[in-house]
């Protein structure tokens, strides 16, 4: 069974192969090709940022790589609702898992950063 870990490693891969694979769909207009580039750069960002976390020297560290996880992610999520708001891409499985995907990872990227920071605060005050 695979830690929680490395299941987070995979599902921000699928996240960003699940990006790569709209790529002919966007790329055939200037404002797709724009949009584009800006999803692929903050999704891929999001899971090398997650496996810099992951290799954290500290939990100030740990919180501060997980804080660009989110903020990426984040940007993300806008990114998809627009291309799939403004017709670029009629919302198909692909779409819906991009977005449901972008979601999950915030709430789990932020619950994270949450638990982190909450452990830092908790010990100073044992101290």
């Amino acid at each position: 069974m695979e830690s929680f870990p490395d299941d987070l490693s995979k599902r921000f891969l699928n996240f960003v192969i699940g990006i790569i694979k709209i790529e002919k769909q966007l790329c055939k207009t200037y404002s797709g090709r724009h949009i584009y580039g800006q999803l692929f750069r903050s999704g891929s960002s999001a899971g090398a940022n997650y496996e810099e976390a992951r290799a954290a020297e500290s939990r100030a560290d740990f919180i501060h790589k997980m804080q660009i996880v989110l903020k990426e992610l984040r940007e993300s999520h806008y990114w998809i609702k627009l291309i799939i708001f403004s017709g670029m891409i009629d919302e198909n499985e692909a779409t819906e898992f991009l977005l449901k995907e972008s979601k999950e990872l915030s709430d789990i990227s932020a619950k994270s950063i949450v638990t982190a920071k909450s452990k830092i605060f908790k010990n100073k005050s044992q101290v």
